[in-house]
């Protein structure tokens, strides 16, 4: 059986972009500030290691640290996390760039021969919640975990004005898994059966989608249909907008809309990431 979004061979040649980005950097432009908010780039590079020892540990050694306390909702899981990561950043305020490149290296190796000797059918660990599951399957749990490493990994390049991965090679496999959170997107909007939305993603980098409206709800669909609303996206737009790093305002002036302008707003609430 095919896996739907192929990712896992793409991790070595995205460390290894990482490990050449982060060797090139001044000290100066290890403290620039970023897209994400109140990180720096040395803090998002941290933050790719934090992401490659929990992996590590979880899947090698079985081991996931001090559980949370009390998670009864999504929003609570959201600051659990927030927390975990506000606490790995402030605890590594201590290493050097050339310590940080030195892990990162090292364990972004492991990271990858530990994804790769999962089952990419069988259930996930963690399910992927922004695209409304309670369970995942493997190949969908590593196309996310990819994502988090592109999308960080692109900050960085933004900060410090260094392209190198809005690549049809890398950036296809990340928009594709980004869309899988249409239907959870559209779940409360409400329109007629066979209502038909389609997503473009513009240049050779990009893509279409069709979502359609069915009885049990939103449904993604390979097949042409008779489109209501059409939302053209480019590539730069789409992948900040999806991960939080910008705002649905600033957005909607980016964006084209075609057709029935109360059905293609809600993309602007999508989100990909757990935030």
């Amino acid at each position: 059986m095919e896996v739907p979004i192929h990712t896992i061979h793409l991790f070595p040649k995205l460390n290894e972009k990482l490990i050449e980005l982060l060797r090139s950097l001044t000290p100066e432009e290890w403290s620039k500030p970023t897209l994400a908010k109140q990180w720096t780039v040395k803090d998002i590079a941290t933050h790719l290691l934090d992401i490659n020892l929990r992996v590590i540990s979880q899947m090698r050694d079985h081991y996931v640290g001090e559980p949370p306390k009390k998670i009864e909702s999504y929003r609570d899981l959201v600051d659990y996390l927030n927390r975990l990561n506000a606490d790995w950043v402030k605890a590594t305020k201590r290493l050097s760039p050339g310590v940080l490149i030195e892990l990162l290296e090292i364990t972004g190796k492991e990271h990858h021969e530990q994804l790769n000797k999962l089952d990419p059918f069988k259930p996930a660990l963690f399910a992927v919640t922004w695209a409304g599951q309670t369970e995942s399957p493997n190949w969908f749990h590593v196309a996310r975990e990819y994502t988090e490493k592109w999308h960080h990994q692109q900050q960085i390049r933004e900060a410090v004005g260094k392209p190198g991965i809005m690549t049809k090679e890398f950036y296809s496999p990340l928009i594709e898994t980004f869309m899988q959170a249409l239907p959870y997107t559209y779940r409360n909007t409400k329109a007629e059966n066979g209502t038909c939305i389609r997503v473009s993603i513009t240049s050779e980098i990009g893509g279409t989608w069709y979502l359609q409206k069915e009885t049990a709800g939103w449904r993604m669909t390979n097949e042409g249909c008779e489109v209501n609303t059409e939302i053209f996206i480019d590539p730069d737009t789409a992948w900040k907008l999806f991960t939080k790093g910008l705002s649905p305002a600033d957005a909607e002036k980016r964006i084209q809309f075609g057709g029935d302008f109360s059905l293609g707003k809600p993309v602007l609430s999508m989100l990909a990431v757990m935030a």
